[in-house]
């Protein structure tokens, strides 16, 4: 019961320690990113009096419509709107009617006078008659409407003139008579339209009689003939009022700029776009604040699953924290310099970030901090504009990160960064064009120079900057890196070549562990190259006392056959112990520290334990055991396996695919039965799964050979 409490305990206060370790650190980043974005969101007010002069420049902080100056617009384009007219197309036939009924009428009236008197001309025949008795014959044929408004006069010029003058003035008249008809004629522009007719027939060749009738006729003849349309009226201004846009005031437009008087006009804006009043801040500031909550919360889950897979530790957690410092404060630096005019966000060396996650910690995180930053980025690079997000910059960050991340491969050194440099140069100068070719605007071809050469600085600096700090990482924070694994495993490192000079066999023994152990971890999904490097290094202990150890005594007496077995295993079970004090002594990584002291773990020398045996019964079992600890990493648990598996095969002279299923079957099961797998977090499949990538690899190095002939002696 006790025993269950106490495990109880200890399995609340490991996640309660698990949490404290992620969430404080979250926490201060979170911090860290709401102080860098909060004047991004939150708007400076203003304590400002009408009629009063501004004492700097005030730009609007966000886009909003205009209401009462939209109205104002909207009512004088309704009042801008004329009338409309309906033009009556029977009066218009009708006066013109009446027009030719005249002229028709004198000509009727010609031809039957004509008709009456054969052997007289037209002129002639006319004179016969008086000019009243014409007149009084002329009427009786007239409408009432002529006849009652044409005054005689004019009747009886128009009958004294000429025929072919006549009908020359009635096309005259009747044509400037129809425009105007037609153009249409209101009460308040009769006048005009009368004179328009007279001025027509004033500048003809007719006769002054003529001209001087049709004068008086254009009076009778030019009437209204065009009235207000209420319907046709009101779907003008209608239509007048949907046409008017709203009057919008942008985001970062001046109001008002330093020395000119606050206008109602300038104070209305202030008020409408939130200057004057402290409280509409709020609502940016929270929705910062949930914004920042959800990027916390993905590097929280980030962390959580590095802990789970027994992956995090204060290294990795510095890093994220510190790089994600270095790159927000580069974008917050170089957005205080950024307008809409110079575009300085392409000049952001933020893929940086990325680059040093991807290599301290694993390319999933360097993908979703990519992510985060490219938000982060939308906000800083806004113009300090509340509601506004520069989405522009965002993909661009984005992308360049993207890059970087896909470019660093196959770290086999430190120019495989300036290789990815290349790479993000050119998705920089795709995605810059990508944005001038979806743009309105028109850019000349400096523009295109300038913001190209922004992208080019941004992939080189990111390089540099990431080479740079690599190394301020790697020693600063305890963080291996596989570039610093790939330093270490160089042939050219001092221990290393202090195992070759002085302990050949083991340089061998070292080299085929590392071999096995790269490919066993590679197969359950763990850490081959520290693997391989540790393996490398795991044995640096035997060069104190070489001679001691089989692979090493070649052409030479085993020195063990003349000192007691104590003795032997003391000498034997020194050698982790001291190759960890060598490593410490020449600062190399805690992690290979740590697999030279542990691949042994608390295992039996039993060579020495039985001989001892043989001749003191009573001899202790743990005298002959390493003091541990047990392995507590996959990479040193493999190492453990593969150091014995190799030694053993080693020494079989004719070693067959039996044989070495057999020796590692036997090692493997050896090592689980005796606890020394239980502190590291390899489960039975991974187990199995190890074993037969042994069994490979080892069928593959101890493959059958041909034999070839012997040349006999003549």
């Amino acid at each position: 019961m006790k025993g269950n409490l106490r495990q109880f305990v200890q399995s609340i206060l490991k996640i309660r320690t698990k949490w404290i370790t992620i969430f404080l650190p979250t926490l201060a980043l979170g911090i860290f990113l709401f102080m860098m974005s909060l004047n991004n969101v939150f708007t400076e007010t203003y304590d400002i009096e009408r009629f009063t002069s501004a004492k700097q420049t005030i730009r609007s902080p966000i886009t909003i419509e205009n209401e009462q100056e939209t109205e104002r617009k909207t009512r004088e384009t309704v009042q801008a709107v004329e009338d409309r007219y309906r033009i009556s197309e029977e009066v218009t036939q009708e006066q013109i009617g009446y027009v030719e009924e005249i002229f028709d009428a004198i000509s009727k009236l010609e031809a039957e006078t004509n008709a009456d008197d054969d052997a007289a001309d037209n002129e002639e025949a006319l004179h016969h008659l008086s000019d009243q008795e014409k007149l009084i014959q002329l009427k009786e044929i007239l409408s009432l409407n002529i006849v009652e408004n044409v005054n005689d006069t004019v009747l009886l010029k128009l009958m004294k003139v000429a025929e072919d003058e006549r009908e020359e003035g009635q096309e005259v008249f009747l044509s400037s008579l129809t425009e105007v008809l037609e153009d249409g004629v209101r009460a308040e522009n009769k006048n005009s339209r009368i004179n328009m007719v007279k001025e027509s027939v004033k500048y003809t060749t007719l006769d002054s009689e003529l001209v001087s009738a049709l004068d008086k006729l254009s009076e009778f003849a030019v009437v209204e003939n065009s009235f207000y349309d209420a319907e046709r009226t009101m779907e003008a201004r209608k239509d007048a009022a949907n046409s008017v846009d709203p009057v919008f005031i942008n985001a970062g437009e001046i109001i008002v700029r330093e020395g000119q008087t606050i206008t109602n006009e300038v104070y209305e804006k202030l008020n409408l776009v939130g200057l004057l009043n402290n409280e509409r801040n709020v609502y940016p500031v929270i929705g910062l604040f949930i914004l920042i909550l959800l990027i916390s919360s993905i590097v929280a889950n980030e962390m959580n699953k590095l802990h789970r897979k027994n992956n995090l530790d204060k290294g990795k957690i510095a890093s994220i924290l510190f790089v994600s410092f270095i790159v927000v404060t580069l974008m917050k630096v170089i957005s205080l310099y950024t307008n809409q005019t110079n575009q300085l966000f392409y000049i952001v060396p933020v893929a940086t970030g990325v680059l040093l996650i991807k290599l301290l910690i694993n390319e999933r995180v360097a993908v979703v901090m990519a992510g985060l930053y490219a938000l982060i980025g939308c906000v800083l690079f806004n113009g300090q504009i509340p509601g506004a997000l520069n989405v522009e910059a965002g993909i661009y960050f984005f992308f360049s990160q993207m890059a970087g991340i896909i470019f660093l491969r196959n770290v086999k050194d430190r120019f495989a960064i300036v290789k990815s440099g290349l790479g993000m140069s050119l998705v920089n100068l795709m995605t810059v064009l990508l944005f001038i070719f979806l743009s309105f605007e028109k850019y000349s071809f400096v523009d295109l120079l300038t913001y190209s050469g922004f992208a080019l600085a941004a992939a080189f600096l990111s390089a540099v900057l990431t080479i740079g700090l690599l190394s301020f990482f790697e020693s600063g924070l305890g963080i291996l890196s596989d570039v610093k694994l790939l330093q270490l495993s160089s042939p050219n490192q001092p221990l290393l070549k202090k195992i070759l000079t002085e302990a050949p066999g083991t340089y061998h023994h070292s080299i085929m562990v590392a071999n096995l152990s790269e490919t066993a971890c590679e197969a359950v999904g763990a850490n081959g190259l520290l693997a391989r490097v540790g393996a490398y290094y795991h044995d640096i202990g035997k060069t104190v006392r070489p001679h001691y150890f089989i692979e090493n005594q070649l052409a030479i007496k085993n020195p063990h056959d003349v000192i007691a077995p104590k003795q032997s295993a003391e000498i034997i079970i020194n050698h982790p112990y001291a190759g960890a004090e060598m490593l410490k002594k020449y600062k190399l990584p805690k992690e290979i520290i740590d697999i030279a002291m542990q691949h042994h773990g608390t295992t039996l020398l039993k060579y020495f334990y039985f001989k001892e045996k043989e001749t003191n019964p009573k001899v202790k079992e743990a005298d002959y055991r390493y003091p541990g600890p047990k392995p507590q990493t996959k990479e040193a648990a493999i190492i453990c396996i593969c150091d014995s598996v190799e030694a053993a095969v080693r020494s079989l002279k004719e070693p067959t695919e039996e044989k070495i299923e057999e020796i590692v079957s036997s090692i493997v099961n050896d090592r689980l039965m005796d606890g020394q797998l239980d502190e590291c977090p390899l489960t039975l499949r991974e187990v199995k799964t190890i074993h037969r990538t042994i069994c490979e690899t080892l069928k593959g190095i101890f493959h059958s050979r041909i034999q070839y002939p012997m040349k006999e002696a003549k």
